[in-house]
């Protein structure tokens, strides 16, 4: 009997007990698409984040004490071991600074402020940041409407503000109504002269912000425990590692370090920064494998039950085929070409579903359509070892029977 002629006959068992095997074909597909779904999404996810970063520019680095971005809130002290870069450190760095780049102070202010604009007011959990007029540039930001800072009011610590478009979306009805407006940071009015462009869903957090001139949140939000952050954006991108050389020479000379001490600063790389949150998506993947994989060691646990009760159900079918000529090894490969049928399907139809959810995630955040190949074949692969494995003892046992007992059973 061959291959094709096992499989008809395994899809006319499978016909035959459909409440059973569209059961086993749900859990199995249940498996598979978690996996190849969460893959599909995470990859879509990736994509976003890669094409955000690189909007910064593979000629963007910065300097901070490593430990800026870690600290909760105003007012808790910095938990990195290096001491921060102070405001007078930063601003001696773009005076010192010769090598040809745009260069930018920024430092987190406040993690978790309250804006308020007339009775409205936000969550606390707006992220307050103090920056100068080339922050958005440097950074990678746009601005959606109105203006940015200009040189003189960040110099001087004038009491503007650029507003995320979730703030904005919170405290007025709309974007045009924001502008030229007061708000309330802390306990200082700052007039609204610019929106800034949204980043996106890949973007966390960065939609829910706003951004002050770096002296007044200096000297409204800013405490001991402020570290300031220099972003550097150069002209030439084969010149980054000279320019980062320079960068950390300028930097240990302000910071006073002896000649054989090691740098008590950061220096990152957009492309780090990237490799750093994606890498993060790797511990999702983990954890959908195993859950993909006990979900199919379910699934092949009932499988395996479901083949054993086809046994004993088709005992008689069993003792006839013996005694026209049929041997062990044919009702063997009849009964794994039947367990394996139904895993298969199952698969196919899990790697349907995964790949359809995953790129809801990736229409979202227009990052194309997306077709794992290497995970659809794993995951082919692995359902035809579960349907094999699953199978082997219902069929051990069925090519074992006694073809005169198969025939008298009832």
């Amino acid at each position: 009997m061959n291959l094709k002629e096992n499989i008809r006959l395994a899809l006319r068992a499978i016909l035959g007990n459909k409440l059973r095997t569209i059961l086993t074909l749900v859990i199995i597909a249940i498996g598979i698409s978690a996996l190849i779904a969460i893959i599909t999404a995470t990859e879509g996810i990736t994509r976003k984040l890669t094409s955000s970063f690189s909007e910064m520019g593979s000629n963007t680095f910065s300097l901070k004490n490593d430990g800026s971005l870690k600290r909760k809130r105003r007012g808790m002290p910095n938990i990195s071991g290096n001491p921060n870069i102070t405001y007078f450190q930063a601003n001696e760095f773009r005076k010192r600074y010769k090598f040809p780049a745009l260069i930018s102070v920024s430092a987190l202010a406040d993690a978790q402020s309250v804006i308020r604009y007339d009775n409205k007011k936000t969550n606390p959990n707006v992220k307050v940041f103090g920056v100068d007029e080339n922050y958005l540039q440097a950074s990678g930001f746009s601005i959606g409407q109105g203006r940015n800072f200009s040189k003189q009011e960040a110099e001087n610590g004038q009491n503007v503000v650029l507003l995320g478009v979730d703030v904005v979306s919170k405290l007025f009805t709309n974007k045009d109504s924001a502008l030229q407006q007061l708000v309330t940071i802390g306990s200082t009015k700052y007039k609204v002269i610019g929106i800034l462009a949204s980043k996106g869903a890949s973007q966390v957090s960065t939609d829910n912000q706003a951004m002050i001139p770096v002296l007044a949140a200096k000297y409204n939000l800013g405490d001991q425990s402020t570290s300031y952050i220099i972003n550097v954006m150069i002209n030439n991108t084969t010149q980054l590692d000279q320019a980062i050389e320079e960068a950390v020479g300028a930097m240990r000379t302000i910071r006073k370090l002896a000649l054989d001490s090691d740098d008590d600063f950061a220096i990152i790389k957009s492309d780090r920064l990237a490799s750093q949150v994606i890498s993060q998506l790797s511990y999702v993947r983990y954890a959908t494998l195993v859950i993909g994989f006990l979900t199919l060691i379910g699934a092949g646990i009932g499988l395996m039950n479901i083949m054993l009760v086809s046994v004993n159900e088709r005992t008689r079918e069993i003792g006839i085929c013996k005694a026209i000529g049929a041997n062990r090894r044919t009702i063997l490969i009849q009964f794994l070409t039947e367990s394996i049928t139904i895993c298969m399907m199952g698969g196919l139809i899990g790697i349907v579903l995964g790949l359809l959810l995953g790129n809801l995630v990736g229409l979202v955040l227009s990052s194309g359509f997306i077709m794992p190949w290497l995970w659809m074949i794993l995951g082919i692969v692995f359902t035809f070892f579960i349907g094999l494995i699953a199978g082997i003892y219902p069929a051990y046992k069925a090519a074992n029977l006694d073809p005169v007992e198969a025939l008298r059973y009832e």
